[in-house]
């Protein structure tokens, strides 16, 4: 891997939507435009998806195309690699105000026996410019892009997870959400919340969740304040999707919530 390519990387990690900005000296001006659907699916019997990109702004915008296989780490970070797998038609286009285009997009790879994942990005460009305004720019142009998940899917969809390897160290509560089945899931809310001998609830927390990916995991930790953790018998976990919830519990080894507060 080049250089170039492994900063180009770096950059795209963080993107699921991203802003890029040539910077001047005075108000911000920016082209808005749309995408639609926000999501794709293909599968052995839809094998291409039509992605609508409309210009809402008053200005003309210039957009290109490119898609990358896409996985994440265990923290949640999207890692993005090159790929030819993803074919789409137009690359390059140019939407004056108000107006739409369908982009066709497709995957040249089968589906198979699990989900493949990439994400197909529509960037705007900045504009061309005439030689005589080059050296009179005194704004910011703000120039946007979106990333839209591809869903390869297999004949056969099967949706599971599981909480594992739940533990408390050091006042932290550590665990994973791993996906079980061979499609992505989202996870809507990632809850932790303690119990008390008395069966009174002694602490409540409520974590990000985000897409968990066909053999992937999501790895969590969470602080509990020691004075909560002491008056603590049992701490519940509880991923939640739209569909589906998995729990766990963990009983609580006083040793295990760290020096206690002074």
């Amino acid at each position: 891997m080049d250089a170039g390519f492994s900063a180009r990387r770096g950059r795209l990690r963080a993107a699921g939507l991203a802003l890029f900005f040539l910077f001047a000296a005075s108000p911000a001006a920016a082209a808005t435009f749309k995408v639609s659907p926000i999501q794709i699916y293909l599968s052995a019997a839809r094998t291409t998806e039509l992605l609508a990109v409309e210009n809402q702004s008053a200005e003309s915008v210039r957009l290109q195309v490119t898609a990358f296989g896409w996985n994440q780490s265990p923290g949640g970070e999207i890692e993005l690699a090159p790929t030819e797998d993803v074919v789409f038609f137009p690359a390059l286009l140019t939407l004056e105000p108000g107006k739409e285009r369908k982009i066709r997009i497709g995957v040249s790879k089968a589906a198979g026996a699990v989900e493949k994942t990439y994400r197909v990005f529509v960037e705007e460009l900045p504009p061309l410019e005439k030689p005589s305004e080059a050296g009179n720019r005194s704004e910011v142009k703000v120039l946007t892009r979106f990333g839209v998940p591809i869903f390869v899917q297999p004949a056969k969809v099967t949706r599971s997870g599981a909480i594992e390897n739940a533990k408390l160290e050091s006042g932290s509560v550590k665990f994973q959400v791993k996906n079980t089945g061979n499609a992505a899931f989202s996870l809507v809310a990632v809850r932790t919340s303690g119990t008390g001998a008395d069966g009174s609830q002694t602490f409540e927390n409520q974590a990000a969740g985000w897409y968990v990916l066909a053999g992937g995991e999501r790895v969590y930790e969470i602080a509990i304040p020691a004075t909560d953790c002491r008056r603590t018998k049992t701490i519940s976990l509880e991923a939640k999707t739209e569909r589906d919830a998995w729990k766990a519990s963990l009983a609580v080894a006083p040793e295990a919530c760290g020096p206690a507060s002074r």
